[in-house]
Parts: C-alpha cells; structure tokens; sequence
C-alpha cells in the first residue's frame, strides 16, 4: 500500500462483495452438486451392484473424493463465512448460517462418513462383517445429511446474491 494512502482512506474501503459472493455460489453450488449427485446417482447405484463391487468401487473413488471434497468444504466454509464477516444485516445472517451448514457437511463427513469409508476400505480386501447392512445404512443417513446440508447452504447464498445483488449498504468497511 502506498504511504500516500491515508488511514482515514483504507478505512473507508469496503469489502469486496460481488467476488466473494461468486466465489460463495460456486464453491456451495460444486458442493451440493456433487453429494447431491452421490446420493441421488451413486448410491442407488451402489445399492443395485454385488457387494464386493459396491465396495470396490467405493474404496476407490474415496481416493479421489477425498482431496476434492475437503477442498470444496473448505472453499465454501471459508467463502460464505468471509461473507457473512464482510456483510451486515441479513445478508450476514444467512451468509453465516451457510457457514455453519458448510462447517456442518465437513464435519459430518468427517466423523461420520470417513470413519466408515476407513471400514469399507478394509472389507473391500477382506470380507464384510454380519452387521455390514447397518454400517452402510448409517453410511447413507450422515451422507443424506450433509448433502441436505450442503444444498440449504447453497440456497442461503443463491438468496443473497439474488434477493441483494449489489449488497453495496450491507457491506462492513474494512
């Protein structure tokens, strides 16, 4: 920054809404796309094929899904709980709980889904247990979950950026 640049002037800068608010769409809407598409496609798929293939495939693709979808978590956690810290108003108040649902999803991913994806990746090399069904039916509830989660965090913020487009009065100096 300049030393030109008054105090008085970088105080009076406002917080850069309209990006963080892309920002915030996208990485909500990636988000609630992707359980959506995984609870909607893949696990109907899932429960239509043998289980050793069920769980092949499952152990696999959390290979992928793993570093993807922290970083989608991360991305929407981050960007629409920025937003709701560079608003005011209602726009930080449903802003802020989009956080929390994207918060929410991870840490129901995190203390639900993977723990259980850690069982399925060592029945996929050796056998389910007897109560496997029950394992995997809790599998689906934490991920219906944080998908619903996830798709209420994504609506919050389509809200925001609809209903307050310019959001120029609701944005806090910085």
């Amino acid at each position: 920054m300049p030393a030109s640049t008054s105090r008085a002037d970088r105080g009076s800068r406002r917080f850069p809404v309209r990006p963080v608010t892309g920002v915030a769409l996208l990485s909500t809407g990636l988000l609630s796309g992707a359980f959506g598409y995984g609870a909607v496609n893949l696990v109907t798929t899932f429960n239509a094929v043998p289980l050793d293939l069920r769980l092949t495939f499952h152990a696999e693709i959390m290979k992928v899904n793993g570093p993807v979808m922290q970083t989608t978590m991360a991305l929407a956690a981050l960007s629409t709980l920025a937003l709701a810290v560079g608003t005011r108003g209602v726009p930080r108040l449903l802003t802020g709980a989009a956080g929390v649902l994207a918060v929410a999803s991870f840490l129901i991913t995190r203390f639900g889904n993977v723990p259980i994806n850690g069982l399925i990746k060592v029945w996929a090399v050796t056998s389910p247990p007897a109560d496997y069904a029950a394992v995997l039916q809790r599998w689906e509830a934490f991920n219906v979950a944080r998908t619903v989660a996830a798709l209420i965090a994504f609506l919050l913020v389509i809200v925001v950026a609809t209903r307050f487009p310019a959001c120029r009065r609701c944005s806090a100096t910085t």
